[in-house]
């Protein structure tokens, strides 16, 4: 995954945010809103692009374009910053596999052990019954 070259491909539009704010933020346009066209991307492979397609699918739209918004500050060039920052992240937690478990037999000693305990709670249960007079 190339930083730079997905950072290029990304589509930012200034809008007014809304809320609170005052007289100044009818005049403003500083929330900023980043698309990224996950079909149309070079910086990835189609590998990528297929986890990506799975992993991170409930944030894509119906033609596969993740849409992210910030106006949590006043400045748009802030805003652009962290905007970027979210789509990083969530591109890298996207393209995270998970390593495959492999299977291990329990050790014979654990086995052993187990059935050793297990006689031995059988005998403290066993002295605690009264005796049977036959």
């Amino acid at each position: 995954m190339n930083v730079e070259k997905i950072i290029s491909e990304l589509n930012f539009k200034a809008v007014r945010s809304s809320g609170a704010g005052g007289q100044n933020v009818n005049k403003v346009s500083s929330k900023v809103v980043l698309s990224f066209d996950l079909n149309a991307s070079q910086a990835l492979s189609e590998e990528e692009k297929l986890i990506l397609q799975t992993n991170i699918a409930p944030r894509l739209t119906t033609e596969n374009i993740l849409i992210l918004n910030c106006d949590e500050d006043r400045s748009q060039i802030k805003n652009k910053d962290i905007v970027i920052k979210r789509f990083l992240e969530i591109i890298q937690k996207g393209l995270y596999v998970p390593k495959v478990r492999k299977a291990t037999k329990v050790p014979k000693s654990v086995i052993k052990k187990r059935i050793k305990d297990k006689k031995n709670i059988s005998e403290i249960k066993q002295s605690r019954k009264k005796p049977r007079l036959d």
